[in-house]
């Protein structure tokens, strides 16, 4: 409570000190050069479709989209599910589809 700081407004003690990191004619050079870049202005995606790093499968990465949009439970919370007539543990369409094709091949 008696702390001399206590209620001070920023800037109520005049102008606040600034430590100088780098020498004036750096600054100036920097600001020169970041001036005169031709791009630095340019809106995202003014220059043609933005390049994405390809980490998965395209396949694989549909696959996963079109088991996921089949299944039973996506849009049960964990706090849904007490009481409630969609089984988290259904078997998903796109698994059960697969594993008739798999077992209808194997028959003699």
């Amino acid at each position: 409570a008696a702390a001399p700081d206590q209620n001070v407004v920023r800037g109520s003690r005049g102008p606040e000190t600034v430590a100088v990191s780098t020498d004036r004619a750096r600054v100036i050079a920097e600001a020169v050069r970041t001036a005169a870049a031709p791009d630095q202005n340019v809106v995202r995606g003014s220059r043609g479709p933005e390049t994405v790093a390809v980490s998965t499968d395209r396949a694989r990465v549909i696959a996963e989209a079109v088991r996921t949009a089949a299944a039973p439970d996506q849009n049960v919370t964990s706090g849904s599910r007490v009481n409630s007539k969609v089984i988290s543990t259904m078997q998903n369409p796109v698994d059960a589809r697969a594993a008739a094709a798999r077992d209808s091949g194997n028959r003699l």
